[in-house]
């Protein structure tokens, strides 16, 4: 009778894990539909470590180099806004960017959750972290990219770093290149299509990419 019940006892700690999993998924949807709830201030310093298909890096995010970018990136980091997000555009020696939820749901309420400028005080150096923007910086919501090589020429622009790779960048040099620029102008994903159907257009269309399994605040 003794491996019967112990076959019994790990079905019922792994029932309990998954449903532990969904009720914390279900918790992460609920808070991230309502992005004017998540203004919780960083601290100073903090690091989030990436579990992804391409192994594991860490960021270490200094609040003081752009605070608005930075509270913004601890709201979504826990509240798991990045889990399963892919690397959407990845650009061989310029940058890695990320920051579509995978749920468009999610992404249609975070599209016009813009975030005031932050003055450039940090230079777009390699393995740093910056927020994605349109023609002004505040036009910044939740995509961010990685400094693939020194990207000085974003600084003017009014790119602002907020943190910085401190181990990993080996990992994240690996994250795959092979679609590159995105639809129109290269043959990687269509951001309006990445918005509108999330991962279930990139996982059909773009099998290659890689991804982040999760995303967490490190103690």
């Amino acid at each position: 009778m003794i491996r019967p019940i112990a076959s019994l006892l790990v079905a019922g700690l792994a029932l309990a894990t998954v449903s532990v999993g969904a009720e914390q998924a279900a918790a992460n949807r609920k808070a991230l539909m309502n992005p004017a709830a998540l203004k919780a201030q960083a601290p100073a310093t903090y690091k989030v470590k990436f579990d992804t298909s391409a192994g594991e890096f860490v960021i270490q995010v200094t609040r003081e180099w752009a605070p608005h970018g930075a509270d913004r990136f601890y709201n979504l980091v826990r509240n798991g806004f990045y889990d399963e997000a892919r690397f959407f555009r990845a650009i061989a020696n310029f940058m890695v960017q990320f920051g579509i939820n995978g749920d468009p749901g999610i992404s249609a309420v975070w599209r016009n959750a813009t975030l005031p400028a932050d003055p450039v005080k940090q230079s777009n150096l390699r393995g740093y972290i910056t927020y994605a923007m349109g023609a002004k910086p505040d036009t910044r919501t939740t995509q961010v990219f990685i400094n693939f090589r020194n990207n000085t020429n974003l600084d003017s622009m009014g790119f602002a770093p907020f943190g910085q790779v401190v181990s990993g960048m080996e990992v994240v040099d690996k994250i795959n290149t092979f679609y590159g620029e995105g639809a129109p102008r290269g043959k990687g994903p269509e951001q309006g299509r990445v918005q509108m159907e999330g991962n279930a257009y990139l996982i059909k269309n773009f099998p290659k990419l890689d991804y982040i399994r999760k995303a967490s605040i490190e103690p």
